[in-house]
């Protein structure tokens, strides 16, 4: 679900994350919960009373490249060797659950002080953040700031005037689409998209056509429709 791009033969090893785990430092504590042979290349984590796996360390071998995608804070995307991050097994049925997701983008938070790294990239989102720009992010919304809309979801256009969002899903189920909003710059489409993202976190999947408000007073109307809601501005 989420993978730390380092550096080529700059990749954590145990012994980095056990001192990064007793510094104690940020907004999310952890600890190693289970440490095989250093061989192997894993740890198991724990945070926020749940268990999550960190693979790729060396000196095994790393793990898969991660999907392109969005650029946050970055020129290009950065080549190098990858350490994944994910739930344990007891958790995956249970991965969309803000408690869940909380606590892994915390520990990717921690980890992406480590040195050598170049990238954060969070899969639902297909997003490659630059480390401080994701290390803030998370930091605030943990802190109890704004949820990092722009990160752990990515908008993508589509035709000549709709936006659809990216990582939603693992939230709500649903992902927004916006339609017909002939006349607005993209920069103005992404503020409502976001706005809506905000709300949509917040109050969980939309199950009626619904109306909002957005960032600069326009007026939307809400449709779900199966995996999506389509947004259209109102009348």
């Amino acid at each position: 679900m989420l993978s730390l791009l380092f550096g080529q033969g700059q990749r954590p090893d145990a012994g980095a994350l056990q001192a990064l785990a007793q510094a104690d430092s940020g907004p999310l504590h952890f600890s190693i919960s289970h440490q095989p042979d250093a061989e192997e290349g894993w740890l198991e984590l724990l945070a926020s009373g749940l268990t999550f796996d960190c693979r790729g360390l060396a000196p095994a071998a790393p793990q898969a490249a991660p999907p392109g995608g969005a650029l946050l804070g970055l020129a290009a995307a950065p080549v190098g060797e990858a350490v994944s991050l994910a739930p344990g097994p007891h958790l995956l049925e249970g991965g969309g659950l803000l408690p869940v997701v909380r606590a892994l983008a915390g520990l990717g938070a921690a980890l992406a002080g480590l040195p050598g790294l170049a990238a954060v990239v969070w899969h639902p989102a297909r997003s490659w953040m630059e480390p401080g720009y994701f290390r803030k992010a998370i930091d605030t919304w943990l802190d109890g700031g704004a949820f990092p809309a722009l990160g752990l979801t990515t908008l993508e256009r589509h035709g000549n005037a709709g936006m659809t969002s990216l990582g939603l899903t693992l939230f709500t189920g649903q992902e927004l689409r916006l339609e017909g909003m002939e006349g607005l710059a993209p920069g103005e489409m992404a503020r409502i998209a976001l706005r809506l993202v905000h709300e949509l976190v917040a109050d969980g999947p939309l199950l009626s056509a619904h109306d909002f408000v957005g960032p600069a007073g326009e007026l939307l109307h809400a449709v779900p429709d199966g995996r999506f809601v389509t947004v259209r501005l109102h009348g």
